[in-house]
């Protein structure tokens, strides 16, 4: 299988040049099949805002010779079907082959690649991308096997792993904060201030824990309708603050201010109001909305971006330490990957070592049959298979059992075979020292 990957990334391009090789579902059809026609047997494309890749099988027929010189034209097409070629440069690309390619496809999926350590939504990005391929009939038999084990290689590592677990962004560790405080949210009412995009995100992870009850505040109201109507709750007017603190437990705030939105005079009324009962106030705006020595008032827990910040980059270490344990996934998961092509080889092997010699068998039995009498001639040919029979057996046997020996002692094995034999005219796999191994 000639596996190869064209890509580019947020480690080799900036946003404003990822975003001209970005596909969206309308135009990934016509890309894969265009690619597909031209170079490839089987191809897909993963296209997301941190990276356009392209997996493929090589065609050999279609790129002859060194695969590596040779794809230029398969990027040239990739860069030419978003007309991007005066923005996409050649180092912002990477290529990678057989073992290469496959590996860093599990790095994907697991989220050790990724921007930020261990996203959880890639897994989901990359089985709608294949999905789309199935239904355009550019997937088959390799490919399918290489994204099941991507998938099966992203399940592993959140399952065996704690590489998704911990809020890495300031909007998920505010509501992180808040769970941890109140170990169950689905009896606590919040506030949120600010429907700007951290906002959104603390909005729909306070929701996603189960939130008894959510109100949005925002200069603009119409923005705070339309988290409303997407994620529930109800929306305060932004210059009614102070009554709406009266019976909540949580307050998170995330406006653009030049100065304060709450003082400590303002929250020591509502205090009294609510019967000093415990409020946490948690303010990801910057500049702060929340003036610091609110953090004085009793039964008021005031946590600032800097204190979020500790807990992201905490989580962050955690996450870091369990990449070795997910490339110990990948490794596993690669060589089941191996073994699996290995078996694919075997049974062609077999088979044409089985035709090659009963051909050489028939064409001497056909070149002597007449020196043999008539009655002789069946006998002939029933010992001279059965010859042919015993020779091959043990082989057979040793390629089908593999004698316990390693998945590319094994390849080399078939290899040898195929090449002293001349096997090479259904050879399964191309070994091109140029392709790392190929898988």
């Amino acid at each position: 299988m000639n596996l190869a990957l064209i890509g580019i990334n947020h480690r080799t391009a900036l946003l404003d040049v990822r975003e001209k090789l970005w596909f969206s579902d309308a135009e990934l059809p016509h890309a894969l099949a265009q690619l597909k026609d031209q170079f490839f047997t089987e191809c897909f494309i993963v296209s997301t805002c941190n990276r356009t890749e392209l997996y493929g099988i090589v065609d050999v027929q279609k790129i002859p010779g060194n695969a590596s010189a040779n794809l230029k034209g398969a990027c040239d097409v990739l860069v030419g079907l978003k007309s991007a070629s005066q923005s996409v440069m050649p180092q912002h690309l990477y290529q990678f082959y057989g073992c290469k390619a496959a590996a860093h496809l599990f790095k994907v999926a697991s989220g050790i690649d990724s921007m930020v350590i261990g996203d959880i939504q890639i897994l989901n990005q990359i089985k709608s991308h294949y999905n789309l391929a199935s239904a355009e009939r550019t997937i088959g038999v390799f490919l399918n096997r290489l994204v099941q084990t991507a998938l099966r290689v992203g399940k592993r590592a959140r399952t065996e792993t704690t590489i998704c677990e911990g809020a890495v962004s300031v909007g998920y560790a505010a509501v992180e904060l808040a769970n941890k405080i109140f170990s169950n949210l689905s009896e606590k009412r919040a506030l949120l201030v600010g429907a700007g995009e951290t906002g959104e995100l603390a909005a729909k992870n306070l929701v996603g824990r189960g939130i008894a009850s959510l109100s949005i505040a925002n200069r603009t109201r119409a923005k705070a309708e339309e988290l409303v109507q997407d994620l529930g709750g109800n929306v305060v007017e932004f210059d009614q603050l102070e009554p709406s603190l009266l019976d909540i437990d949580v307050l998170i705030t995330s406006v653009s201010s030049p100065q304060y939105i709450l003082t400590p005079d303002q929250l020591r009324r509502v205090m009294k109001a609510r019967s000093n009962a415990p409020l946490l106030v948690i303010d990801i705006g910057v500049p702060r909305n929340v003036h610091p020595d609110v953090n004085k008032l009793e039964n008021v827990f005031l946590h600032d971006v800097d204190s979020l910040s500790r807990i992201v980059d905490q989580n962050l270490t955690r996450r870091k330490s369990e990449i070795a344990a997910v490339n110990k996934i990948i490794l596993e998961e690669l060589i089941g990957m191996r073994h699996w092509l290995e078996s694919l080889q075997v049974s062609p092997t077999i088979s044409d070592l089985r035709e090659f010699f009963e051909s050489v068998r028939s064409d001497e039995v056909k070149k002597h049959i007449n020196r043999f009498s008539e009655q002789d001639r069946e006998l002939v040919d029933l010992v001279t298979k059965r010859i042919v029979n015993k020779l091959l057996h043990l082989p057979t046997t040793n390629l089908k059992n593999g004698n316990g020996e390693s998945a590319e002692e094994s390849h080399k094995k078939i290899h040898i075979i195929r090449g002293l034999f001349g096997l090479h005219k259904n050879e399964p796999v191309q070994n091109k020292p140029e392709q790392d191994r190929n898988l």
